[in-house]
């Protein structure tokens, strides 16, 4: 069990926090790893599938400092926040800014807001206008104005495998959080695998997703505690609506146990509701959707009991989610978009069926439908065109266009209207 979650009511500056005017130099050594196919949106275009009408344009990359960027949103009109996590390695992480404003072409100008983080992941918009960074060990907020930051979850685990946090925000105060295993399997230096899983047991229980309450006049925590268990890494977190009740539907996109298999063990897309049970480390998921008892666990696990929850989809083995994104649908006079009504899902996976941006339609009940739908893909290598790449975070900005951001080849790129005579 870690520490108590503490809070801070005090509001203090940055003390890292850089003015306007800090800007990256661009090494002089650095060079694109895409070859650019004319223009997109006055970005260079890069040779990317997306829907027809559409067009990938390169915005920024590791010649504008960017080392690991993991999230990004919208925090003006041509104004982004992104968590660029630097490294695996503690302390090497940084708060961006990118701004896309009053340059010919929309040249992006990329600056440090905040540095010496512990790999920062989660960055969502908050209810009350502020942005909510997620580090390994806690999380914070900050007006979008001046960085100031806000402590409002603190000595939250920082170690073993998935240390990483990923929050999204649910009505009346809530949000929610992941809290990753520390290991795979369950398995300790002995190589043996206890049942049941230490780690997952307790009144703060890892391999699980958290809710918190935050209220009152400065909307402060007010309560933090378990609200799904048995989920082994919940890198994407997404909240839809039911339109018949007006319900909220929680989504999770499960990273599962690691195997050398090809298809197994699938990777999974669940539906979170109060007090469920997904499994880990017992039970895994075929691609068929079926659970099975995981390896190391062989007749002391049941996995088609009341108490355990199956997966609502199963996706292919080892892709690898890392974000869940809930879409609007388009409001009558409104611009229909690719992507609108949608539940998109980025899979960050190296193997074929990984490294591209998928959606499914959603249903009135707010539950995806229909089949998957590529949204961007073609992130193979090819020699001379791209390198293999892996989208890791994605969001919308004012205009609807997707923006992406890559941590392999350290990226920022807008899928935005192709102008082009042949896309017409």
């Amino acid at each position: 069990m870690w520490p108590p979650c503490t809070l801070s009511h005090r509001l203090f500056p940055l003390a890292v926090a850089l003015g306007t005017t800090a800007l990256f130099a661009a090494p002089t050594q650095a060079t694109t790893p895409y070859t650019p196919q004319g223009q997109c949106a006055g970005y260079p275009r890069v040779a990317l599938i997306a829907p027809k009408g559409w067009c990938v344009g390169l915005v920024a990359d590791a010649r504008d400092g960017l080392q690991m960027p993991r999230r990004l949103i919208e925090v003006a009109p041509g104004r982004f926040w992104i968590t660029d996590m630097g490294s695996w390695t503690p302390g090497r992480g940084r708060l961006l800014e990118l701004d896309t404003r009053g340059e010919p072409g929309g040249k992006a100008r990329v600056r440090v807001l905040a540095k010496d983080l512990d790999r920062p992941h989660g960055l969502v918009h908050g209810p009350d206008g502020r942005a909510y960074i997620g580090e390994a060990g806690s999380v914070w907020r900050t007006p979008l104005t001046n960085v100031e930051r806000e402590d409002v979850l603190r000595d939250l685990p920082s170690d073993g495998a998935h240390p990483l946090k990923e929050l999204v925000f649910g009505s009346k105060g809530r949000f929610f959080l992941n809290m990753g295993s520390a290991t795979d399997a369950c398995r300790g230096a002995d190589q043996k695998q206890p049942m049941p899983c230490p780690e997952a047991q307790g009144a703060r229980p890892r391999a699980a997703v958290y809710e918190a309450v935050l209220g009152g006049p400065d909307f402060t925590l007010q309560a933090f505690r378990p609200f799904s268990l048995g989920l082994r890494n919940s890198l994407g977190l997404a909240l839809t609506q039911d339109t018949t009740n007006g319900a909220e539907r929680l989504w999770q996109a499960e990273n599962s146990v690691d195997y050398s298999d090809e298809r197994l063990p699938a990777e999974e897309l669940n539906e979170l509701r109060r007090g469920t049970h997904h499994g880990w480390p017992y039970c895994v998921s075929t691609e068929a959707g079926r659970s099975v008892v995981a390896r190391g666990y062989e007749k002391r696990a049941q996995c088609n009991k009341p108490d355990h929850q199956t997966p609502f989809a199963a996706w292919p083995a080892h892709v690898a989610p890392l974000q869940l994104l809930a879409v609007a649908s388009a409001l009558p006079g409104q611009i229909e978009r690719p992507w609108s009504g949608r539940l998109l899902a980025v899979w960050h996976g190296h193997r074929a069926q990984g490294h591209r941006i998928v959606a499914w339609r959603l249903g009135s009940d707010g539950r995806p439908r229909a089949e998957r739908e590529d949204l961007v893909a073609g992130w193979i290598a090819m020699p001379g065109l791209r390198p293999r790449g892996s989208p890791a975070g994605i969001t919308l900005d004012s205009q609807g266009r997707l923006w992406v951001v890559e941590d392999r080849n350290r990226t920022v790129m807008v899928v935005a209207p192709d102008a082009t005579p042949a896309s017409r």
